[in-house]
């Protein structure tokens, strides 16, 4: 069975589009192979800046034959019929057979597809690949078609077995496949012929090429590790920068420099942002200073000098670069202890977006929203609001300008300078965490608070405007932003019911919350009207947020609210009404915003080992907009159902929900009251009279102090007389007394477990 080697030699390929490619190499040419009639043990791909490479082991030699059989019309059918049925097989009439059928004669085409020898299909597939091959960008040159990422110079591909290697014969826009290479384009540009995979990769690195990714980068990290430690320093680990330098070099060379002294001032992050952006160094570490004192860089060649004119080439390059920085950060510290005012004021004129207004007007709402959050997080609110107001202020600093990566990390800088606490400092830095599902959340209370009133600030924004995510898209990332609030909340274990205040907060940005609160005297609401226009200067907690607490603005009081609102206004009061409108549009906008963050949680959760049903079953309970209570329902009945008495009882309390709900739809009437021990005519009836006694008082007494794993502890006592009951009694009796008292009885076990969660949403 022969061996398959492919390489593809081009000018450099970007690095970020070698891992891809790979596997796009990989997988259109194997599966082309297999779709072809070919087989093969394995394969695997590599890239250097100039070359695909594909190595694919044991493949068979040949396709093997194939009959196919196919079903044409019967043969009195029309002669259009048939004729379609012969262009479709490429036969003739006199080549079809008739057989017999049940209904009558039939034609049938027998195509014999003999096999094809290794080569043929290699050289059909490969074409076929570099022809339609995936690249991000591609280009063209010279007077060709082809279009390849970067100009293609070779193309080597041979098919290797015990006699020896063939070239496969193919020629794709001129460019004729054979067996011969090129090495480094500097130390080894001379061209070379291959047998197979293992005398390739040899020869390789025998002309100074290292032929796989991981080897390279395990030799930059290695090589740079050994320099930082030479001068007791550490290399910051990246492990992006170093898929990247990997792509950028065949032979890679790492050099250490070290940073002048006069821009070790500048922050860590700066020097490391500026070097790896511009210049693709690592940067290297003092654990007794704490600051980046040096760099590797990664050459790709081996200089005569050990690379001294390069370092110093790239001493000179850095130096400009960090020249820059240091301007900036002068810059924005005179700004930044001048109290940032200008900052403050360039916001007004940076939209966010053109239905919410500028970013000035964001910091607005989050510095409310923050001030709203701060108590149930445990942070104090004032500091949280200047927090929330210094938040986006660097964003208006040249260092961010250049590098809009350190937005919230140079803002931390810049509040310290400006004499802030440096809680608020933090929270101006981690307000935007977290951005990923592996990135860390913050724990300090301030920022705990900035960073939820940031994302649901966008949330109820978008919300608001009716810009959802929908299928796979999603631009302004608010799947992230739903994630984001999910991991704060349980994070810091704040507990509030969000729903109210979703919809306050959509109101808002809608622009009608003020007038709605003004209303809401009539409705004995909390807004004195005799400060009129005041209530704009107000903040959101002042004005709208008590009566939340309070609950004089629900969905329930606030659809009242409306209604009579609209009843007192005149016909011909379109503004007004068109307010209305908003703010009833608001209430739906707030429920589809929570079940948004449900459908999140429901993931979060499943990735934490709690099953959808389960989550289902505890967001059908009241109080489903209170994360924290929905989580630790779920955790404990999560736990609850792993046990056997768990499983068990799930399936009583599901059969007397179902029989129950039966019962209620044949008769018409609701079973929910009144079962009665006199009544009982055995001693498993007795029993479960007794059982639910017992536990109904532990069970709401334990889910009223959120005791659940107590709650679930207290209905699993139910198992076994829920059991003995099921297994003695028929509840369809044909005594109506005794089966209407069953039938009150199994009502109390339903009323039971919905004190806990909706069990008929368990599967299984």
């Amino acid at each position: 069975m022969p061996d398959l080697l492919i390489e593809l030699f081009s000018e450099e390929i970007p690095a970020r589009m070698q891992a891809r490619a790979r596997e796009d190499l990989k997988k259109l040419v194997t599966d082309g192979l297999v779709e072809a009639g070919l087989t093969y043990a394995s394969a695997g791909a590599f890239s250097t800046p100039r070359r695909l490479a594909l190595s694919v082991d044991g493949l068979t030699d040949a396709s093997k034959a194939v009959k196919e059989e196919r079903k044409g019309p019967r043969t009195d059918a029309p002669e259009k019929a048939l004729e379609g049925f012969l262009r479709s097989t490429g036969l003739s009439k006199d080549q079809l057979e008739v057989r017999d059928e049940k209904k009558g004669q039939v034609y049938f085409a027998v195509v014999e597809k003999p096999g094809r020898p290794a080569a043929e299909i290699v050289a059909e597939v490969l074409e076929t690949t570099i022809r339609n091959f995936p690249w991000p960008k591609s280009m063209r040159w010279g007077s060709g078609t082809l279009r390849w990422v970067r100009p293609l110079h070779s193309i080597l591909c041979i098919l290797t077995d015990e006699a020896g290697a063939q070239v496969v014969p193919l020629e794709v826009d001129g460019i004729q496949s054979g067996d011969s290479t090129c090495g480094h384009r500097f130390m080894a540009p001379d061209a070379f012929s291959v047998t197979n995979f293992d005398d390739y990769a040899a020869k390789l690195r025998r002309a100074k090429v290292m032929l796989d990714p991981a080897e390279r980068e395990a030799a930059i990290a290695q090589e740079a590790a050994n320099l930082a430690f030479a001068r007791g320093w550490e290399i910051v680990e990246d492990k992006g920068l170093l898929t990247e330098v990997a792509g950028l070099v065949e032979w890679p060379v790492p050099l250490m420099g070290a940073i002048e002294e006069r821009f070790l001032a500048l922050p860590p992050e700066v020097l490391q942002t500026s070097m790896k952006e511009h210049q693709k160094f690592f940067s290297a570490r003092n654990p007794k200073t704490g600051r980046i004192e040096g760099y590797v860089t990664v050459a790709n060649i081996e200089a005569a000098d050990d690379g001294q004119m390069i370092l110093a080439g790239n001493q000179r390059v850095l130096a400009a670069r960090l020249s820059d920085g240091l301007f900036f950060w002068e810059n924005d510290l005179r700004e930044a202890k001048a109290g940032m005012s200008d900052w403050a004021e360039g916001l007004k004129s940076v939209t966010f977006h053109n239905k919410l207004g500028s970013q000035a007007d964001r910091v607005a709402r989050i510095a409310a929203l923050a001030r709203e959050i701060a108590p149930l997080v445990g942070a104090d609110p004032d500091q949280a609001a200047r927090a929330a107001q210094l938040s986006k202020l660097d964003l208006r600093s040249d260092m961010v300008g250049e590098f809009p990566e350190l937005q919230g990390v140079m803002g931390r800088y810049y509040a310290l300078a400006a004499g802030e606490p440096e809680a608020v400092a933090d929270a101006a830095r981690d307000h935007y965490s977290p951005l990923g599902p592996s990135d860390d959340v913050p724990s300090a209370p301030v920022s705990v608070a900035v960073a939820l009133a940031d994302k649901i600030d966008t949330l109820t924004g978008f919300w608001a405007i009716d810009e959802k995510p929908t299928g796979s898209k999603d631009p302004f990332a608010l799947r992230r932003a739903a994630l984001g609030v999910i991991r704060l909340v349980l994070g810091s274990g704040g507990r509030w019911h969000m729903r109210d205040s979703l919809w306050a907060h959509i109101m808002h940005q809608k622009g009608v919350l003020f007038w709605f609160a003004e209303h809401l005297d009539e409705q004995g609401a909390i807004v004195d009207k005799e400060n009129g226009d005041e209530n704009e200067g107000r903040s959101l907690a002042q004005v709208i947020l008590s009566a939340v607490d309070s609950g004089s603005i629900s969905e329930r009081t606030g659809v009242e609210a409306l209604s009579a609102m609209e009843q007192r206004l005149d016909a011909d009061n379109v503004q007004e009404r068109e307010k209305i409108e908003r703010a009833r549009a608001s209430i739906g906008q707030a429920s589809d915003l929570l079940s948004f963050l449900h459908d999140r949680l429901k993931v979060y959760l499943r990735d934490q080992g709690i099953r959808h049903d389960i989550i289902d079953a505890v967001l059908a309970q009241p109080g489903n907009d209170d994360l924290v209570l929905v989580v630790n329902r779920a955790t404990a009945l999560n736990d609850m159902l792993k046990t056997e008495d768990g499983q068990n009882l799930t399936q009583g309390l599901k059969r007397a929900s179902n029989i129950l709900a039966q019962a209620e739809e044949k008769d018409g009437v609701e079973y929910s009251f009144g079962a009665d021990p006199k009544f009982a005519e055995t001693e498993e009836e007795r029993a479960l009279f007794a059982a639910l006694d017992t536990a109904e008082p532990a069970i709401k007494a334990a889910v009223a102090s959120e005791d659940f794993p107590a709650a679930m502890s207290a209905i699993a006592a139910l198992r076994a007389p829920i059991d003995a009951f099921f297994d003695a009694v028929q509840v369809n009796t044909d005594n109506q007394i005794v089966r209407r008292n069953r039938l009150n009885l199994l009502s109390r076990i339903r009323a039971a477990g919905r004190e806990i969660a909706d069990f008929t949403k368990v599967e299984g």
